[in-house]
Formats: C-alpha cells, structure tokens, sequence
C-alpha cells in the first residue's frame, strides 16, 4: 500500500461517507461537505486518480478503487470508534468527533488494536 497524508486519507473517507448517502459522488458534493474551494477538489481528485485510490467516470462521478476503499474504510473505522468511545468517556460529542478526526490519521496499527482490543474486552465483562 502506498502511504497516504492526512489530506488524502480526509478525501478518501469523505468519498465513502458520501456514497453512503448520495446515489452518485461528485467533486460539487466533495466541496460541499469539505467547505473547500472547487479548485482545490479538482486538483485533490487529480492526485488521488493519479495514485489509483479514485476513478471518475466521463459524467463525473467518483468511485474508489479498492485500495482507495481500503484507506478509507480504516480511517472511517477509527473515526467511527475512538468518537464513540470518546464520547462513552464523558467527552462532547462535537469535541469527541474532532478529536477523532485528529487521532485518526496519527495512531498506529498497533496502537489502534490495542485500543479497540481493550475497549471491547472491558464492554464484554
């Protein structure tokens, strides 16, 4: 897998999330949902076409690859349960999803598990 930065990997993620809820992807709902520029979406999607984690139909519309889909199902993973965990400890929902989106792209493998792994042992007893 090639390495990815953060700004890739908050585009990969946003591509997923919005696919969940949208029939089709465009760079227009990127912008939307980012607050970016149009420009800077254009360009974004150039690189992550360029890197194989996109394809973009002739209409536009923008699917991930599978290793585009992989990143960002780890990312959208660690998001989804270090928020809920956060906020499971007390903290506010608004702060615990900022705060995940931070720790998200920064943790290990290895760090995350162990997380994960003692957060779930400790739910099951």
């Amino acid at each position: 897998m090639l390495t990815t930065n953060e700004s890739v990997e908050n585009y990969l993620e946003t591509i997923l999330v919005l696919s969940k809820k949208l029939p089709v992807v465009r760079s227009v709902d990127i912008s939307n949902e980012l607050g970016y520029k149009k420009s800077s979406i254009s360009v974004a999607m150039k690189n992550l076409r360029e890197n194989n984690y996109i394809t973009m139909s002739d209409a536009g519309f923008i699917s991930l690859t599978d290793s585009g889909k992989e990143i960002a199902e780890m990312i959208y993973e660690r998001h989804e349960f270090l928020s809920a965990w956060l906020i499971q400890l007390g903290v506010d929902p608004d702060i615990a999803s900022a705060d995940a989106c931070k720790i998200e792209h920064v943790i290990s493998k290895e760090s995350f598990k162990a997380i994960k792994d003692h957060v779930l042992s400790g739910a099951n007893h």
